[in-house]
């Protein structure tokens, strides 16, 4: 697989950058970076990208607004120096569950992150498992919204857990778990949550699940605090499931989020490198290798 393309590794994502451009057979642009003193960040480009298709590949997971910032300062800084086009492929895209005023006053805040976008110069937008769908359509721009869910699914099965049943903490990620099925083919269901919009605290609902004896994989998009997934692991255990394992795209494991999940009963966390860390055991490199390949077919 090769094709017509310059890959950007930014300074989040730069294994990842490398991962994708080894996978499409393309070259890479090495960028130089640095923070300053006073915390502003300074990024080169350390070669020529007049009139060049590029791939810019930049996280923004924590710290969101560094990462979101240094995202800008490349995209804008590749239409200065004069590229031709330039596909961006946010993995996890910041400020995604901030879509909506749940509150009268409140910022929205995803919607000025997508101005941002649009503005510094990006052509194509692609990112992965994005909170809600919705998000796309408010781009202007080509947007794609990739999963990661078949992915983490084969691994899954790889390691045994064919027949797993498929469970998602709340109906909202039943997409998830519908997807995931088709590849472990275990059966799937969800369980209902309630978030307190005010103090932001969760309240799971046990419901009735046929997985007493079997295998159960826990997905969603995001871990953050670890909160609802220890909650829906406990909930599965008591209900008689067997092995219960937890599966996310989005691993930000935020303080004790570990301790909380392994302490309701989970055997294993896997994520994806759309946050590199502990977690990140499955890369989603082959997801924009294979969509902008496609599309230049």
């Amino acid at each position: 697989m090769v094709i017509k393309l310059l890959v950007v590794p930014g300074p989040a994502s730069r294994e990842l950058g490398l991962r994708v451009a080894e996978l499409l057979g393309c070259e890479t642009v090495p960028l130089d970076f640095k923070v300053f003193p006073d915390g502003e960040s300074y990024l080169r480009f350390r070669r020529k990208v007049e009139g060049e298709d590029l791939l810019i590949v930049q996280t923004t997971a924590p710290p969101q607004d560094s990462n979101l910032i240094r995202l800008l300062l490349t995209v804008d800084g590749a239409k200065r120096l004069g590229a031709k086009t330039i596909k961006v492929f946010v993995p996890y895209l910041a400020y995604s569950r901030q879509d909506k005023s749940f509150l009268e006053g409140e910022a929205i805040s995803i919607n000025t992150v997508i101005r941002l976008i649009e503005a510094s110069g990006t052509t194509e937008f692609y990112t992965v498992n994005v909170h809600s769908e919705d998000i796309m359509t408010r781009f202007r721009i080509p947007a794609f919204n990739l999963s990661a869910i078949p992915l983490l699914a084969e691994e899954l099965k790889k390691s045994g857990l064919a027949g797993a049943v498929s469970i998602a903490p709340d109906k909202g990620a039943r997409g998830l778990v519908e997807e995931a099925n088709r590849i472990l083919k275990g059966g799937c269901g969800w369980l209902e949550k309630h978030r307190d919009r005010i103090t932001g605290e969760i309240e799971m609902v046990e419901k009735s699940l046929d997985v007493a004896g079997k295998d159960v994989v826990v997905f969603d998009d995001i871990i953050s605090t670890g909160g609802t997934m220890a909650s829906a692991v406990r909930i599965v255990k008591r209900l008689g499931a067997r092995r219960v394992y937890v599966a996310c795209v989005h691993p930000l494991m935020l303080g004790d989020s570990e301790k909380k999940i392994f302490e309701s009963g989970a055997e294993k966390i896997i994520g994806t490198d759309t946050i590199p860390g502990k977690f990140s055991s499955v890369s989603v490199a082959p997801l924009i290798a294979k969509a902008v390949s496609s599309e230049g077919k």
